[in-house]
């Protein structure tokens, strides 16, 4: 086993990366668990959302006690639900101050989504983003946003009031160049209003194993559906290869916003770049390396967010170094290669994120609908 003085997870911050942990629940941060992963696994912020809350809250009595308050002071079931999870992020919040302090704001974040149900929806997503962030009250909460074409203008919206923004669901490149322009934008809004910029923060968080799990099944689907030799080499030469193919390029797209004019006018008022943030980095297929998107994503200016399984399988047989700019004429050939198979990536990509939505949905609605059984098992008769 690998001691903590040599535990490769240590030393992704040697490159310009940060460790966040996908997950989040009242036991970890009540029994020390996430300050003893701060400690030993360099975790430096965490992310949430409705999946992660659905398995923390439903069938978990350590939340209990403070259901049964709710009940009490008469509370809706959507105000304990808020109740229960505004009190774990302003408690991780805490835990992770020190860190977002000592980092000057680069690190130590915490994100919640809104509502996944908005995500069409940039007035109320806007409106809710307010809402948490007065109702939470902590300067390294990050408000998650999907990057649906109409969430784009509530995230514009909410960098130029001030709020940080973890902007989700990213898939295709130009989905994150659109994110990031957005992120500019709401900037410049906010500097032309004479608003400081300086200590704002936000990540453009792009999926990577969901890519590659369908467009395997869509590859595996096309060579079953031929006989030539040629064809199903090469389609069987992309398996487990576009994610990281994809993750690359938007990392050249992230270098050419960085030196244009207006990103170079705000940072010449103190604003932070969004990073990339490499999101859904467990393995889905187990012939994979079960640390492939973090080996092959290690690079300045990006955070990878790995859940508990991730960041023990990190820490054990991690091969840390810089090869975000590696190979990325590789990256090109292969995003070309699909084209030139048939396979339409931008359709994929769409299909993504209409299916990343409902898998926040599903869960949401399944926790409320958790709750209004315990509420009704908690209630005095």
């Amino acid at each position: 086993m690998t001691s903590i003085a040599d535990n490769p997870i240590l030393h992704l911050k040697d490159y310009g990366q940060s460790v966040w942990m996908d997950n989040l629940s009242r036991d970890i941060l009540q029994s020390g668990e996430l300050a003893q992963l701060i400690e030993s696994r360099d975790v430096h912020g965490i992310t949430s959302n409705p999946a992660i809350f659905e398995k923390a809250i439903a069938g978990n009595a350590i939340y209990d006690a403070d259901i049964e308050a709710g009940i009490r002071a008469g509370k809706s079931v959507e105000e304990i639900y808020e109740s229960l999870v505004f009190d774990d992020i302003r408690n991780a919040c805490d835990i992770l101050l020190p860190i977002h302090n000592a980092s000057s704001g680069v690190d130590g974040y915490v994100s919640l989504e809104v509502p996944p149900s908005l995500a069409r929806d940039p007035d109320s997503t806007l409106r809710e983003a307010r809402r948490y962030a007065e109702a939470i009250q902590r300067p390294n909460l990050m408000i998650k946003i999907p990057s649906t074409p109409e969430g784009l203008p509530a995230v514009e919206a909410a960098i130029r009031d001030g709020i940080n923004v973890n902007v989700t669901l990213l898939f295709s490149v130009q989905s994150y160049i659109d994110t990031a322009w957005a992120y500019i934008r709401g900037l410049e809004a906010r500097a032309a209003a004479g608003q400081d910029v300086r200590n704002l923060a936000s990540v453009a968080s792009f999926f990577l194993s969901r890519i590659d799990s369908k467009v395997d099944d869509r590859l595996d689907a096309e060579i079953a559906a031929t006989t030539d030799a040629d064809r199903q080499a090469r389609l069987a030469n992309l398996k487990g290869k576009i994610a990281i193919a994809n993750a690359k390029l938007a990392y050249q797209e992230y270098k050419k916003i960085i030196s244009s004019d207006r990103w170079q006018a705000l940072a010449a008022k103190g604003a932070r770049v969004q990073r990339l943030l490499w999101a859904s980095t467990s393995t889905k297929n187990p012939a994979y390396s079960d640390v492939m998107y973090v080996d092959e994503l290690i690079g300045p200016d990006t955070v990878n967010t790995l859940p508990p399984n991730t960041i023990e399988a990190c820490a054990d047989h991690c091969d840390v170094a810089s090869r975000i700019e590696q190979d990325v004429e590789a990256a090109q050939a292969a995003i070309a290669s699909l084209a030139e198979l048939g396979i339409d990536l931008d359709q994929i990509m769409a299909e993504l994120l209409e299916e990343g939505i409902d898998k926040f949905i599903q869960p949401f609605d399944a926790l409320m609908d958790a709750l209004v059984t315990k509420v009704k098992q908690l209630s005095p008769a």
